[in-house]
Formats: C-alpha cells, structure tokens, sequence
C-alpha cells in the first residue's frame, strides 16, 4: 500500500492533513534553507525560493526511506515564506527579531507564499515529481503593546514564517 509521507515538521500542515483523514508519516529533513535561498542567488524570485526549498526538504528525506522499509511513498515537501516591502521572511527564531517583524507588519498586508512539492517514490527512486506555489495575500491587524507582547511570549511567532499563525493565536491579528 503507498504511504503518504510528510516532509515537515510543521504542526499545521500535520492538523490540515489530519483533518482531511489523511495520517502520514512525518520525516523532517535537514536541508540548510538559508544555503539554499543563499544558492539560488539575490535576483531569485521568491515565487521560486519558495518553491526550490519545498523541492529540497522533499527530496531530501527520500535516502531514508529504504531504510524505514518504505517502497511505496509519495513525500509531500512544502516551504512558507512572508514577502513583505520585496523580502522574503522565514522564520524570526527569536522574540526580538520576531517584535521588529511586527512592527513592520501591523496593519498592513504582506503575501505569504507557499511552495509544495509532491515525489511520487517507488524503491528508492524518485519517478515522479511535481511542484508549485501558491500565494495568499495577508492584512495585518495592529494589535497592542500588550497583545503582540503577550503573543511573543507564547513562543508561538518564532518557529513559523512570518511571526504569526493563522490557524492559532497569530489568527487573532490578522484581518
């Protein structure tokens, strides 16, 4: 029987799935996203970054599939990024840096893109593969001092693209 396999660590994508009646296996790959960006060059469309790191973290995981005993796999591989005044934004790792995004957000909009990649793998191979993006235009609330602080502090903003969630508490800012 194929399995369907995850190539992300995000939570939301694992609850979207979930809630389709889908349970994959997640493998979380370990693809240096800013080399890749890096590679890709300063000129890159970010329709394309976007779409290239969903390709790598797909890709990536394959190698350990065998080893799983996993021959009938499609990996679905995906990568979100916040376009914002022309700059891609990942995620802040950190509340400070998280606070400056922010402040640069709130009560505007920002288009969060989306790549996704889809390898259809059979015994370790790769037969298959097809990819794209999507794009999402965002309106940002202008939440108070007390409401972004109380946010950052959950920790939630730091680990996703953009600072914020819309399926979580970032939900609450956002229009």
């Amino acid at each position: 029987m194929t399995q369907l396999v995850l190539a992300s660590a995000s939570p939301a994508r694992l609850a979207v799935l979930r809630a389709a009646g889908v349970s994959p296996l997640v493998r979380v790959s370990g693809v240096d996203e800013d080399k890749i960006a890096d590679n890709l060059g300063p000129d890159a469309a970010p329709e394309k970054v976007v779409t290239v790191l969903a390709e790598a973290k797909a890709a990536e995981i394959v190698p350990g599939l065998a080893a799983d005993n996993l021959t009938d796999v499609v990996v679905v591989g995906c990568d979100s990024m916040l376009l914002i005044d022309g700059q891609l934004q990942g995620k802040p790792g950190s509340v400070d840096i998280a606070r400056k995004r922010w402040a640069a957000m709130a009560g505007r909009s920002a288009t969060l893109l989306t790549g996704h990649c889809v390898l259809r793998v059979a015994d370790g191979r790769i037969v298959r593969m097809a990819s794209d993006h999507s794009a999402t235009v965002v309106h940002f609330a202008q939440p108070s001092t007390e409401d972004l602080e109380a946010y950052l502090a959950t920790g939630e903003p730091l680990q996703v693209a953009g600072a914020f969630t819309l399926d979580s508490l970032g939900g609450w800012f956002v229009e």
